[in-house]
């Protein structure tokens, strides 16, 4: 289970949205007194994917990707001495530049927090039902696993 802060659960912000992120949102989420170190990841959509020049993404999620979403988290919250987590990702249409996912932690110390991102955005790639389609300049296009 997730740790507490001042009687308060750690995950404090989750969320799959069809509406544009802001990584302030998620920066702000994971405030705490405590906290050293906030590590903040964004994933934006790039132009090219495998050397191949990418004209259009989508992303799609499983009804459940927000309950495997809080799993990653706690999880996290269980091996690291976090102070509070935010995860959000972006579904549908997404243009080049825009952010597809932001992940925040905030730890005692810079390196918890380093490392707690870096497992929420990592384990959240692999387990989270999250599929991303993409379409190449050639007209070729592809589906990724969990993103």
């Amino acid at each position: 289970m997730s740790q507490s802060v001042a009687g308060g659960d750690v995950i404090r912000l989750i969320g799959v949205r069809d509406t544009p992120l802001s990584v302030d949102e998620v920066y702000a989420a994971v405030g705490a007194t405590g906290a050293g170190g906030t590590a903040v990841f964004a994933g934006t959509v790039r132009d090219t994917d495998h050397a191949r020049a990418v004209t259009a993404l989508s992303y799609s999620a499983h009804p459940t990707a927000e309950r495997e979403l809080r799993a990653v988290m706690e999880k996290v919250a269980a091996d690291f001495p976090v102070l509070g987590l935010a995860a959000l990702h972006r579904v549908g249409d997404l243009r080049i530049g825009d952010i597809a996912v932001v992940v925040a932690a905030s730890c005692p110390h810079r390196e918890e927090a380093f490392a707690a991102c870096r497992r929420l955005i990592d384990d959240l790639k692999a387990q989270v039902p999250i599929w991303k389609h993409q379409t190449f300049a050639d007209g070729d296009d592809e589906w990724v696993g969990a993103c």
